[in-house]
């Protein structure tokens, strides 16, 4: 299989993995979301929840849509908004926030190193690197 085949695969994935991501957050993982909000964000977590959602079903369709000669772009965009939300990760680490079978130390420790993966996937797969 062609490198440009691969690549293709590999954002559609992402960005179908980021669209299901965004639903749940306005559905049925919201409650869940929001041990993900750190507590100096200034605006209320739920309502953090909904727009953050919005905006991975927006990347993710982004992802999928986007003609190639825009791809990089998005791939910049979607993985400028995985670091954004990384410091949602470190907080649930650091306040021992359960949620989506984080539910020790450990767990959600080694979730953070997923995080550089996503940026790596992100920029990657639409050609970036």
């Amino acid at each position: 299989m062609k490198a440009k085949h691969i690549r293709k695969a590999a954002r559609i994935l992402l960005g179908a993995n980021l669209i299901f991501a965004g639903i749940s957050h306005l559905t049925f993982a919201r409650n869940a979301f929001k041990a993900q909000v750190p507590d100096w964000v200034p605006l209320d977590k739920d309502d953090t929840v909904v727009y953050s959602g919005i905006a991975e079903i927006a990347l993710g369709s982004a992802l999928v849509l986007t003609p190639d000669k825009y791809q990089e772009a998005v791939g910049k965009a979607a993985a400028a908004f995985f670091v954004g939300v990384f410091p949602g990760n470190i907080s649930q680490y650091q306040h021992k926030r359960s949620a989506f079978g984080l539910d020790t130390d450990r767990k959600r420790l080694v979730r953070l190193f997923f995080q550089p993966v996503l940026v790596f996937w992100a920029l990657k797969s639409t050609n970036n690197i």
